[in-house]
């Protein structure tokens, strides 16, 4: 899912968070979100729910099938 590894980068970056602050309000380690950030790792979809929650998208967005936050 090269698509929601690019988002999550570019979600991140734009709250001005590094990995280590986002994997600490989302409960995980800074390598996870490093991991998704580079393709190496998927989240679940109990996550994907988090994230998108976390950084007001919908999961359409958040995996690439749509283009509006």
């Amino acid at each position: 899912m090269e698509k929601l590894a690019i988002r999550l980068k570019e979600l991140r970056e734009e709250r001005g968070l590094s990995q280590m602050a986002a994997g600490t309000a989302l409960g995980v380690s800074r390598s996870t979100i490093a991991g998704y950030e580079t393709k190496g790792r998927e989240p679940d979809v109990h996550m994907l729910i988090t994230m998108a929650d976390f950084y007001n998208v919908s999961m359409d967005y958040l995996v690439g099938r749509k283009d509006e936050k």
